[in-house]
């Protein structure tokens, strides 16, 4: 972790346990279900029931649908986005009798760090530990994990490592689970370009830029990476909240440097790391999917299909539907968490 980071987390320290903004706690209320399974246009639904628990090294802000006694099913976001990816999802979960846990990743949100003298470390293990230590906290023996982005890595890390903890998965864009050792190889040039923001944030320029223009920042990367979803800007302003967690931008900044190599992960991970370098294969029941317009670089679903070794479906997803595809496909997302289980 560099010094500069160190600073910016010290001088961050007298908000870092502040309370929630008005924006965070006066969200309106849970989504209504949506009929559709494809791009429907501008929303803004959200949650109405937040709550926070002190878990692992992290006060984890999430919000809770659906009965106490249900089937628990734990969705994850990723960046740069929130857990309102998930704010039509969860409705229809809830509706259908699941438990519905949708937290705030580290450096998002309600979500904090107790201490002062934490690491702000965005590695792939580290992320995959929060979520084990968030199950701890809430008494959750096991659960049907989905995600997207960072959140599908970190589900997919789950249940390589820990299938006890993972009744099954759904994961867009498939296997997404690195090493640093692998992201040492050049990619084609055209695959390289979409990767421009990762060797932007690997500057002081790109560290900078990204603290100072978060907001428009993650609105392009919204645009780029779902070309043809027609979202709104009450919709855009609900997730911006959680970008203005003061941690955020050095766990974004530390998440692609890691992957790159330029700055180091923490000790207490390293055995993690090894396992997962060695790309481990997944066993649970798992439904990978993946949207017709994913404007973000992703894998093919040809190219990690025997990284799946249990009962396993691939679903592509059409109507122009791109990389936030819980959000830009709630019922298909849905349907597929609900079907999952059931392969």
């Amino acid at each position: 972790m560099s010094d500069r980071i160190n600073d910016r987390r010290r001088r961050l320290l007298g908000t870092a346990l502040a309370g929630l903004s008005l924006m965070e706690l006066g969200l309106g209320g849970i989504a209504h279900a949506q009929a559709s399974g494809t791009n429907a246009g501008p929303r803004a639904a959200g949650f109405d029931n937040l709550k926070q628990i002190d878990a692992g090294t992290l006060s984890v802000g999430y919000a809770e649908a659906g009965p106490q006694n249900g089937p628990v099913v734990i969705l994850l976001h990723g960046w740069p986005y929130d857990i309102h990816s998930f704010a039509e999802v969860a409705p229809l979960l809830a509706a259908a009798g699941y438990r519905v846990i949708v937290p705030y990743l580290r450096g998002y949100g309600m979500t904090r760090f107790l201490s002062a003298d934490t690491p702000r470390n965005g590695q792939q293990a580290a992320i995959a530990v929060d979520i084990i230590a968030l199950m701890d906290a809430l008494k959750i023996d096991k659960a049907i994990l989905g995600g997207f982005d960072w959140g599908a890595r970190t589900v997919n890390i789950i249940a390589a490592l820990w299938p006890q903890r993972c009744k099954a998965m759904v994961s867009v864009s498939g296997y997404l689970i690195g090493s640093q050792e692998a992201n040492r190889a050049p990619l084609p040039p055209k695959a390289e370009l979409a990767w421009w923001y990762q060797f932007y944030f690997a500057t002081e320029r790109g560290y900078a830029g990204y603290e100072a223009n978060r907001h428009d920042f993650n609105k392009l990367i919204w645009h780029t990476a779902s070309p043809k979803w027609n979202f709104d800007d009450a919709t855009f302003e609900r997730s911006a909240q959680s970008f203005n967690n003061p941690d955020h931008v050095a766990v974004v900044i530390h998440n692609y440097r890691w992957r790159l190599g330029l700055v180091k992960g923490e000790a207490q991970y390293d055995e993690l790391e090894k396992r997962l370098a060695l790309a481990p294969v997944i066993t649970v029941p798992t439904i990978t999917m993946e949207g017709d317009a994913n404007g973000a670089p992703h894998p093919e679903p040809a190219a990690y299909a025997k990284k799946f070794t249990g009962k396993y479906a691939h679903r592509n997803i059409g109507g122009g539907i791109g990389h936030n595809l819980p959000q830009e496909a709630p019922k298909a997302f849905a349907d597929a968490i609900a079907d999952v289980a059931r392969l």
